[in-house]
């Protein structure tokens, strides 16, 4: 049901897209849906922060605890700023249109289901504690999927895909139309986030392989920052989740 109280449109919801340790509810919300900030749903886990209740302003909200298991947007989901997952126990998102943001970036225990298509500028995932699916097309610049992570999209991935050399997308039933084959990673990305020649990685060695500087890369995004070459800058998460 949406937060008018109308009913959503039929959806298939995978297996235990919706089962998240601690919490029993869902927290629908109506839709088209538009965001102002950075959601962070790891914030939904620490502080029981609900942006809808926050926002919304509106009378059913009042007295709901911002701990839920998932949100239900009864269509389009437009995010000013950033969507991050970066630890574990965070709620489900599930978009029954669009979803928007400047970048997305899971890499905790997410859950997250589009029957659109998804559209950012930067999309990043690891771990295979995940169940991440996109009916429609992953727009992104740049998206890096690592530790054997890969999302199910039913369209196709619109831009660059950076995974480890063993995976086969087209294996995987990923088809990718990249639209600057040619261009290197120094062309789509800031050089802040990248290694140069001669450069040791320090501790930073997660994608070092790659040449990239992963930890620099989520410091930029949870401050607001841009990776990519004339991205946008938009709201910084107000405080990082505690160190497991």
């Amino acid at each position: 049901m949406g937060g008018d109280g109308h009913s959503v449109r039929a959806t298939r919801l995978p297996a235990g897209v919706l089962r998240q340790p601690g919490r029993g509810r869902v927290h629908p919300a109506p839709g088209p849906s538009a965001l102002p900030g950075s959601l962070w749903l790891d914030d939904h886990q620490y502080r029981h922060q609900n942006p809808w209740i926050k926002a919304g302003g509106r009378p059913e909200y009042e007295g709901i605890d911002g701990a839920v298991s998932g949100y239900v947007i009864d269509g389009d989901l437009h995010v000013d700023g950033n969507i991050l997952n970066l630890d574990h126990g965070s709620p489900s998102l599930i978009v029954l249109g669009d979803l928007k943001a400047a970048n997305l970036v899971l890499t905790g225990t997410s859950r997250l289901l589009v029957q659109g298509d998804i559209e950012v500028e930067t999309f990043l995932g690891n771990s295979t504690d995940q169940h991440v699916e996109v009916l429609g097309d992953l727009r992104a610049a740049l998206a890096i999927m690592w530790d054997e992570f890969l999302p199910e999209v039913g369209g196709r991935l619109r831009g660059r895909a950076l995974v480890p050399d063993h995976v086969d997308l087209d294996g995987h039933g990923l088809a990718v139309e990249d639209p600057a084959p040619h261009a290197g990673l120094a062309d789509l990305l800031v050089p802040e986030v990248l290694l140069a020649d001669g450069d040791t990685p320090g501790e930073d060695l997660y994608l070092a392989d790659t040449g990239l500087r992963y930890e620099h890369m989520i410091d930029r995004l949870v401050r607001g920052l841009p990776v990519m070459r004339g991205g946008r800058t938009v709201t910084p998460l107000e405080e990082l989740p505690p160190k497991q």
